[in-house]
């Protein structure tokens, strides 16, 4: 019996050793089959992606749309053959231990996007088209001897993500009008600031250099300098928040519609609420500093660059309240060049006073942050701290009480 199951043992191994010596005999000649499909599908897609492009210049709509559906049926086949190499060659690759890391990772992610389709149909959709375009544009990248076809492929590539992001995007909008829970509100929140961090890092500088007179790239050129110093290193809470206002900043040129100003300011309001969290549970004076600053620059943003362009407010309210904020805010603006070191005074007293607005409507949750705005009102001389006590039942009570003190020419 223990020769025999020795034997047997032995018959299988040896077995499995040819079938996986095989396995991988195999696999370079379906990845070669695969990538010489996927070659002709990007050739006709390209092509029908000229015409589609220049369809608007065509008046005969039926003819329009002739050449609409033929491009979008050579883009649906290329997706497919991406679809098919990742499934036929990557899989197999990796479940015989012969893939690279890159390999592992692409199809750690593929699963990770296929993992949404029951849940979340329309995130899968948007994401399983960019990865797979994504995976192509990293080959076709490399084909440094064939200059003309990476050149067209960038415009479909550069194109078509713009599509994919702008409707990615405007589904996670519509998803936050939804009555979420905090938890799935703030995944929510994450992925508009992931989004839009991959469109402006992978895609913009594509699209800025096909078209470098397009005036709304010109517009936003030194915010995204800006972003770029946050792609390098390891980033702090500090700097992620900062990070994502500038992103904010940006999406108002490239995203109005598809991320409408309601979302934007609900952003804003997120990363108000996380520098607030920031600056009370920051033990270490120079950095709460830093993230009081961060606050002082979040705030100029909100107001400039967001509530300054709002047309249509809920409440009248609101509206004159910050008619009355933006007209300060420009008088203020007035002594920059003449006084600096007031600007900057003043400009914080209005941010803190508004700020102040705000969170005492919610004294319980934010009493912590209003006692830190007081005393930073305090250090700029705009409140005064008055000491007083007094007796009751014979016990002594000792109570400071701040008061606001008027300033000149307010």
């Amino acid at each position: 019996m223990e020769e025999r199951s020795l034997r047997i043992y032995q018959e299988k191994t040896f077995f499995s050793k040819i079938t996986n010596t095989i396995t991988k005999l195999l696999i370079p000649t379906r990845i070669g089959i695969n990538g010489m499909l996927i070659s002709i599908k990007r050739n006709n897609v390209l092509k029908t992606y000229e015409a589609y492009a220049n369809k608007n210049n065509i008046e005969d709509e039926a003819k329009k749309d002739e050449v609409t559906k033929k491009f979008e049926d050579t883009y649906a086949l290329y997706l497919e053959s991406i679809d098919k190499y990742v499934m036929d060659s990557i899989y197999k690759k990796v479940k015989n231990d012969t893939a690279t890391d890159f390999e592992k990772n692409a199809l750690s992610q593929y699963y990770a996007i296929v993992h949404l389709k029951e849940s979340e149909y329309l995130e899968y959709k948007y994401k399983k088209q960019m990865y797979l375009l994504r995976l192509d544009y990293e080959n076709v990248e490399e084909m440094k001897n064939k200059p003309q076809l990476v050149a067209k492929y960038k415009k479909l590539y550069a194109s078509q993500m713009e599509g994919l992001y702008k409707g990615i995007l405007k589904h996670y909008s519509i998803k936050l009008a939804d009555n979420l829970l905090p938890s799935a509100k703030e995944e929510v929140y994450h992925k508009i600031f992931t989004a839009l961090e991959e469109y402006i890092e992978e895609i913009l500088p594509i699209k800025m250099e096909q078209e470098p007179e397009n005036k709304v790239y010109q517009q936003i050129l030194e915010e995204y300098q800006n972003f770029e110093k946050f792609t390098v290193g390891k980033l702090d809470q500090n700097d992620t928040i900062e990070k994502n206002m500038i992103l904010l900043g940006l999406s108002r040129k490239l995203f109005t519609h598809s991320l409408p100003l309601v979302v934007a300011e609900q952003c804003y309001d997120k990363l108000l609420q996380d520098t607030r969290s920031l600056i009370i549970d920051t033990k270490v004076a120079k950095k709460q500093e830093k993230a009081y600053s961060l606050l002082m620059l979040l705030i100029e943003e909100y107001n400039v660059k967001l509530l300054a362009t709002k047309i249509y407010w809920d409440k009248p309210l609101l509206r004159d309240e910050y008619k009355k904020f933006w007209t300060e805010y420009q008088t203020i603006q007035k002594i920059k060049e003449s006084n600096y070191t007031e600007y900057i005074a003043k400009k914080q007293v209005l941010f803190l006073r508004d700020e102040l607005t705000k969170v005492r409507k919610e004294k319980n949750k934010y009493y912590k942050i209003i006692g830190f705005y007081q005393k930073k009102l305090v250090e700029l001389g705009a409140m005064q701290n008055l000491k007083n006590s007094y007796i009751s039942e014979g016990t002594y009570y000792k109570r400071i009480q701040r008061k606001v003190k008027q300033v000149a020419n307010q």
